[in-house]
């Protein structure tokens, strides 16, 4: 699992420098055809990782509640998201994951109820949510990509 946890680190933090040179508009703007923004996307890993590995195990969130309901999966982007509160989700951008995997070691995760996600991806343990949050990063780092053309 150490692999894991470095892989989702090290890709998290070229996500954060992949963005470094867009302003807080462009993080904002929702280009034509799109539903959301970069802003929204980083939001939404931080939302996931907290709820497919602690919610789903019945444990508190070391998150604000506000980013969980703000950002899961159908929800919509945030009017305008301000610069301070952009660096604030690149913090915890990688901070969730060095939690996540803190508590993994102390073994809190006891209780995982088996699941499939919505792209049919059948989770039945913790080990398995952390190994769909790579895949779930990656596309969303995809979808970045193709809004950081469109904003850039």
């Amino acid at each position: 699992m150490e692999k894991a946890f470095e892989s989702l680190i090290k890709g998290r933090l070229q996500l954060i420098a992949y963005i470094q040179d867009l302003s807080t508009e462009q993080l904002n703007q929702i280009p034509d055809r799109f539903n959301n923004n970069i802003v929204w996307n980083l939001a939404h890993l931080i939302s996931v990782t907290q709820a497919i590995c602690y919610k789903r195990a019945g444990l508190p969130t070391p998150i604000e509640e506000e980013i969980l309901t703000n950002y899961f999966p159908g929800t919509t982007p945030q009017p305008f998201v301000n610069t301070k509160q952009i660096e604030h989700f690149k913090l915890v951008l990688t901070d969730v994951v060095k939690e996540l995997k803190k508590d993994y070691e102390a073994g809190l995760f006891n209780n995982n109820p088996s699941w499939t996600t919505r792209s049919g991806i059948e989770l039945n343990k913790i080990e398995d949510s952390i190994h769909f949050l790579l895949w779930h990063d990656g596309l969303h780092f995809g979808v970045i990509m193709a809004l950081k053309k469109l904003v850039g």
